[in-house]
């Protein structure tokens, strides 16, 4: 257990390399699984959401290896356990994305529901229900999933996400590609993320094709084999070292970060007035005037990420006069709102007028209180003060430390294993870039 405290005041100057996707990251590992030859994934980021997925892959009698920097060599060869220890759902949301696997290759499997970030409830129908139409049987008892498959087989067939889901289309395109026949997919997702995974699975033998918008075609194979892969940067990552060089006033070059996954949140930058720069070398941000409030709606890709808003929100505490920010991708994604008002931030949460709450909500509206708020407006600039908090999910911890970085106060932050948990050395990072933070017991 561990504790940042962070100390504002300085301007970040300098280049930052972004590393592998966190979202992609291990959903990868888990397709290599799927193969008994051995696959080679590049660019691997070193945080603890992989760490924990390797664990379990390997009490599941996963061949894992490192292979060099940054690079692992997974093979799904000696695979011997279809049963994941019920503890594992407390720590991790990738409990539930082994069902294809195991179902694949097992015929059974057992996994916990899924813990991790308490950023509203997680709509797993949208993966169950899939899996059923493929032909599997599950059924939860005692917070458990219990799931095998009767023929043996996945089955092709026509699936339509109610709404778009994220985790959702990977689990179903793992369990398609070794599926008897073809199977369609529609209103599925399209982030970045998921064609690094369509990408990685062609490559090791799959025949996915997009064959129009938010529709997969998938023609199921007898085998894959093993392949290389290089894993796309990580898009949050990039935002987080944005808005920090941003917020206090620097010039940070992020290196890898790429235009085309970033276009929602670029644009918004344009009407800000904050100064990037793209390159071969990534993209640089740089703060050349005072920033402008603006008005922000979340929205699944190519819209701005429900991942980027809080690292926004803070970023808008520094710009002049009232923005907004309409959450409409997760069901509760403003814990980071109460901490920010205790340092001094001009937050108030509100519910705007919606015309069709079902065709707006991303979420499960059956999950939603009566009372919830899916909005904030945030009047700045702020003058943040100290205070010490409990990080509640990952890219809140991140908002606080752009927070402090963005004052001249002083903020400790506990439990920041949530921030390793998506953040590669994220305090040594910023330290370079000339932060004043330090990790403490």
């Amino acid at each position: 257990m561990a504790k940042f405290r962070v100390t504002g005041g300085q301007r970040l100057t300098g280049s930052v390399r972004v590393g592998g996707a966190k979202n992609a990251s291990w959903k990868l590992m888990m397709a290599a699984l799927l193969a008994d030859e051995s696959s080679r994934l590049l660019n691997i980021p070193q945080i603890a959401d992989v760490q924990f997925a390797r664990e379990m892959m390997t009490h599941l009698g996963a061949q894992i290896s490192d292979g060099g920097e940054r690079m692992i060599v997974i093979s799904g060869a000696g695979l011997h356990e279809s049963r994941l220890d019920a503890s594992c759902g407390e720590f991790s949301r990738s409990s539930v994305a082994f069902l294809p696997v195991l179902l694949n290759r097992f015929g059974s499997a057992r996994v916990p529901l899924p813990g991790g970030d308490k950023i509203g409830r997680r709509p797993l129908e949208r993966h169950f229900f899939g899996l059923e139409k493929l032909g599997a049987h599950l059924e939860v008892v005692d917070g458990q999933v219990q799931a095998s498959l009767p023929e043996r087989k996945f089955v092709g067939g026509t699936y339509r996400f109610a709404k778009n889901s994220h985790t959702g289309t990977e689990t179903m395109l793992q369990a398609a590609v070794l599926a008897e026949g073809k199977t369609i997919l529609e209103n599925a997702a399209m982030e970045p993320e998921v064609l690094d995974l369509v990408k990685f699975l062609n490559a090791m033998g799959a025949r996915i094709s997009l064959i129009r918008p938010r529709t997969y075609e998938i023609y199921g194979v007898p085998a894959l084999h093993g392949a290389i892969h290089k894993l796309m940067p990580d898009r949050n990552e990039a935002v987080s070292y944005a808005c920090a060089a941003l917020a206090t006033g620097g010039d940070v070059i992020v290196e890898n970060a790429r235009e085309r996954d970033l276009t929602a949140f670029l644009a918004k930058l344009d009407d800000i007035g904050a100064g990037y720069q793209v390159g071969e070398f990534g993209i640089r941000f740089f703060a050349y005037q005072p920033l402008a409030a603006t008005d922000v709606t979340t929205s699944i890709h190519p819209g701005f990420m429900t991942d980027w808003q809080p690292l926004w929100a803070t970023l808008m505490t520094t710009a002049h006069g009232t923005s907004t920010i309409h959450e409409t991708v997760m069901q509760s994604r403003f814990q980071y709102v109460a901490p920010l008002q205790q340092m001094g931030a001009k937050i108030t949460v509100f519910q705007p007028e919606v015309a069709d709450r079902e065709a707006t909500y991303n979420f499960n509206l059956s999950d939603d209180a009566p009372e919830a708020c899916h909005a904030i407006a945030i009047t700045g600039p702020t003058h943040f003060g100290p205070g010490e908090f409990v990080v509640s999910d990952l890219r809140a911890g991140a908002t606080l430390i752009l927070a402090a970085l963005s004052g001249n106060s002083q903020i400790v932050l506990d439990r920041v294993e949530q921030i390793d948990r998506g953040y590669e050395n994220l305090d040594g990072k910023l330290r370079a870039l000339g932060a004043k933070i330090e990790r403490i017991k």
